[in-house]
C-alpha cells in the first residue's frame, strides 16, 4: 500500500481592530500619531534584527562553505573512492515553502560508475510430465557494487541469490561494456557474495569511466532519511528510486531464522538486487535485497544494511578455494551436532547456533577448549547460525590456520560468550 504523506499548512488571518475616532481632538491626533510613528520605528528595527536572527539559524543550520572538503570517511577500511571527488556532501536542496525538494541528478551522476548491471545463467533440473529430467537453462539479472580495484582483479559485491548456481556471469559497466566475472567466495547465509572481473578484461577507458563505492555507515541511518536505490530493475538497465527509511532496524524473519534490515518505500523491484540504497550524500549504506520483498504490498523495500555485512565482505573477499586435502579439521562430530534454531532459542532460552554434543578426544577443538554443550555461534568474522554455516566456512580454512571460534558456555546457570583460539589440523 502506499503511504502519503500530506502536510497541512494552517492559514493564520489577522484581525483588524477599527478605532473610533471622532471624539479625539487634533492634539491628541498628533500624539497618536508620533506614538504611531515610533511605534513604527520600533516594528522596523525588531522585524530587521529577527530577520538576521532567522538567517543566522539558517547558516548555522545549513552551511555551505567553497572551501568545504570532499574528503570521504569509510568505517569499512576498504577501498573508497577517491578523496578529490567532486560530490557534494549533501544533494542539493531547494527551499519549497515549507517542504524541501531535493534534487539528487548530481549524486546519482556521481554513484552511477561504481554501479553495474548482473546477467546470469544457471542450469537448473526440469521435470517433464512423465517425471523424467532435464537440464534447462535459466536467465537472471540483478546488480553488483563495485568496492575494490586493483592491477590485477576488479570486486563486485551482490546478493548470493543473484549468482547462485550460474554457469556464466556477465558484467555490463556504466558505458555498456561487458566482462565475465566469476564467483570469489559466496556466503548463503548472508545473502552475499563477492564476483572477480580479471582487469585485463577491461578496456582502458571503461577502467577510466567506473569507480568504487564510497561505504557509508548504516548504524548512522534514522527513520525517516532520505535514500536513493540505484539498480538494474526487470533487466532494462540501470534505473534510480528515491524514498525515505522507513524503518532502520526492522527484523525480517525467514524461515526460522531471523535477519536485520534496512526497511524503504523507494521501489526495488526484481533486477534491484544486489544494487546499492545510498544515503543523501552519495555513500552506501545498504545492499537492495527482493528476496525479503513480498506481492502482496507495495513500498516496502529491503536492503542488507552496509555495516552488518562489511565483515563477510571481508571475509569473501580474502577466501581462497581451498582443496578437500588441504582443508583444516576442527574435531567435533557433525552428525551429532543440532542447530539450536529461533523456536529452540525461545522454548529453552539458549543462543542460536550449533550444539556442540561429541568433541573428538586429542583434537585441535578440544585443546582449544571447547567442550561438549557448547554452542558455536561465530567462526572469525563469520555468523554461525547453523551446521552448514559451519561447515561452509572451515571448507575455507587450510589445515594449520588459527581460527577465532566464538562459543556460548553455560555457567552459573546463564550462557557467557567466550573466544577460543583453535590452530586447525589435518584431516585423517
Amino acid at each position: 500500500m502506499n503511504n502519503e504523506n500530506e502536510k497541512m499548512q494552517g492559514a493564520y488571518n489577522e484581525g483588524e481592530q477599527s478605532n473610533n475616532l471622532d471624539n479625539i481632538n487634533i492634539k491628541e491626533k498628533k500624539k497618536k500619531g508620533i506614538s504611531f510613528f515610533k511605534m513604527a520605528i520600533i516594528a522596523l528595527v525588531l522585524g530587521i534584527g529577527a530577520g538576521a536572527a532567522l538567517q543566522g539559524y539558517f547558516s548555522i543550520k545549513n552551511p555551505v562553505s567553497q572551501s568545504q572538503s570532499n574528503d570521504r570517511t569509510d568505517s569499512s577500511g576498504l577501498i573508497t573512492t577517491n578523496s578529490d571527488s567532486d560530490m557534494d556532501n549533501n544533494a542539493n536542496q531547494i527551499m519549497a515553502g515549507e517542504g524541501i525538494v531535493t534534487d539528487v541528478s548530481a549524486v546519482v551522476d556521481e554513484v552511477i560508475p561504481s554501479i553495474v548491471a548482473i546477467n546470469s545463467t544457471a542450469s537448473i533440473t526440469s521435470y517433464d510430465f512423465f517425471g523424467r529430467s532435464y537440464k534447462q537453462q535459466s536467465q537472471a539479472s540483478g546488480s553488483g557494487i563495485i568496492i575494490g580495484l586493483n592491477k590485477n582483479e576488479l570486486l563486485i559485491v551482490t546478493n548470493n541469490h543473484v549468482v547462485e548456481d550460474s554457469s556464466n556471469i556477465e558484467i555490463v559497466f556504466v558505458d555498456d561494456t561487458t566482462a565475465k566475472a566469476k564467483i570469489k567466495g559466496a556466503d548463503s547465509n548472508s545473502d552475499l557474495a563477492i564476483l572477480s572481473v580479471d582487469m585485463d578484461d577491461i578496456s582502458k577507458d571503461t577502467a577510466s569511466a567506473i569507480k568504487v563505492a564510497t561505504l557509508g555507515d548504516s548504524n548512522e541511518v534514522n527513520q525517516g532519511d532520505l535514500v536513493i536505490a540505484i539498480g538494474n530493475a526487470l533487466g532494462y538497465g540501470q534505473s534510480v528510486t528515491v524514498g525515505y527509511i522507513s524503518a532502520a532496524n526492522r527484523e525480517i524473519t525467514m524461515g526460522n531464522t531471523k535477519t536485520t534490515l534496512i526497511q524503504t518505500d523507494a521501489a526495488i523491484n526484481p533486477g534491484n538486487s544486489g544494487g546499492a540504497l545510498l544515503d543523501s550524500s552519495g555513500m552506501v549504506i545498504g545492499i537492495n535485497s527482493i528476496k525479503y520483498a513480498s506481492t502482496e504490498v507495495e513500498g516496502m523495500g529491503y536492503a542488507i544494511p552496509i555495516s552488518k555485512a562489511i565483515p563477510m565482505i571481508n571475509e569473501l573477499m580474502n577466501r581462497e578455494v581451498v582443496s578437500s586435502k588441504e582443508q583444516g579439521y576442527l574435531g567435533i562430530d557433525i552428525s551429532k551436532a543440532q542447530n539450536v534454531t529461533e523456536i529452540y532459542s525461545q522454548r529453552f532460552n539458549m543462543p542460536i547456533g550449533v550444539y556442540v554434543y561429541s568433541v573428538v578426544e586429542g583434537s585441535p577443538a578440544e585443546k582449544a577448549g571447547l567442550k561438549q554443550g557448547n554452542i558455536i555461534t561465530g567462526l572469525d568474522n563469520i555468523e554461525i547460525k547453523t551446521i552448514d554455516d559451519l561447515v561452509n566456512a572451515l571448507s575455507y580454512k587450510k589445515a594449520g590456520q588459527t581460527i577465532k571460534l566464538k562459543i556460548q558456555e553455560m555457567e552459573n546457570g546463564k550462557y557467557v560468550e567466550k573466544i577460543l583460539e583453535v590452530t586447525l589440523g589435518k584431516k585423517k
